[in-house]
């Protein structure tokens, strides 16, 4: 009979207990202490839906990157004399108005919605991370003033008050990045502050005090390393929240400006030709709803898999 691999049941039980898991392959027990990927992996591929999720959404990450390359058109070429033809093998979505491939113009719009929205989703972690371990941490009336702040800013409608922001600087991707962080930085706030509060009375805290370390090391090293994995799933969630965003305000003429392919701006364009040409707007609004889905059973696969008891269903 063969004897079952240490390793391999020490990586099954950290799937259903992640603590004692931890303890046994700790360095110094002699056992080598499994990739934290390697883990996600196995917890991953137990979860089906996540995974489908996340490989459809490292396809748009792949396009997002390559997709000038990928796409078999140049985005931007004219033809009249396939304007408004339906999907075919020299056209699988179809042409524009125009006689522009749509599935070109797909692809390399994929990276206007990961930049903008990934880029604004970014400096909304960052800048939010930095408030609510600050606020959560110091309490009192800092956080007391802190928190009221951010209220305001979450009493306004998200579309609202993005349409306010680009009305006043003008559309441009730069003013694009900094108006989704605008929108999303108080939200990652309470969410870091809910668990710096969780956290800062937890024994491994209370020791690092009694050392004498200084704030920004038990803010740095302690607590913000044990709420890295709520964190990303909030972070996926703002992201899948961005796409939406981005592309309502394509629609609504302050996204990507032309000439740059924009899902958003290629429904609004295609209002017009409905009757007579409906795979205008449904290939873009199906691409929107695709990444969308994607992203949340990505998301929903990492609160599973990374919080913590979600690796025992």
């Amino acid at each position: 009979m063969v004897e079952p691999n240490l390793n391999d049941e020490l990586l099954d039980a950290a799937i259903m207990d992640e603590g004692v898991a931890a303890e046994l392959l700790a360095p110094g027990n002699g056992n080598p202490r499994p990739s934290s990927w390697r883990l996600y992996w196995r917890r991953l591929k137990k979860r089906p839906a996540a995974l489908v999720g996340t490989i459809i959404f490292c396809v748009f990450l792949f396009l997002a990157v390559f997709g000038p390359w990928v796409a078999p058109y140049d985005y931007q070429t004219q033809n009249v004399k396939v304007r408004l033809d339906a999907p075919s093998v020299a056209h699988p979505f179809g042409a524009d108005q125009f006689g522009r491939d749509i599935f070109s113009r797909i692809i390399v719009g994929t990276r206007n919605i990961f930049l903008i929205g990934g880029f604004g989703t970014l400096v909304a972690v960052v800048i939010g991370t930095a408030i609510g371990l600050a606020s959560g941490y110091v309490g009192g009336t800092s956080d007391e003033v802190v928190m009221r702040l951010l209220d305001v800013l979450l009493s306004f409608p998200s579309l609202l008050l993005a349409l306010v922001l680009l009305s006043t600087v003008g559309p441009s991707n730069f003013n694009l990045v900094l108006v989704v962080a605008i929108l999303y930085i108080p939200m990652v706030a309470r969410v870091v502050r809910s668990m710096v509060l969780d956290l800062k009375n937890k024994e491994f805290v209370e020791a690092a005090r009694v050392r004498g370390e200084k704030r920004s090391y038990i803010l740095f090293r302690e607590i913000l390393p044990n709420s890295l994995p709520p964190l990303l799933v909030e972070a996926s969630m703002r992201f899948s929240y961005s796409i939406f965003l981005v592309a309502s305000l394509g629609y609504l003429g302050l996204g990507v400006q032309p000439p740059s392919p924009d899902w958003g701006l290629q429904i609004n364009d295609a209002r017009n030709f409905l009757p007579i040409a409906p795979w205008l707007l449904l290939f873009p609004a199906c691409t929107i709803a695709v990444l969308v889905v994607s992203t949340n059973l990505m998301s929903d696969g990492l609160r599973q898999v990374m919080l913590p008891g979600g690796g025992r269903n």
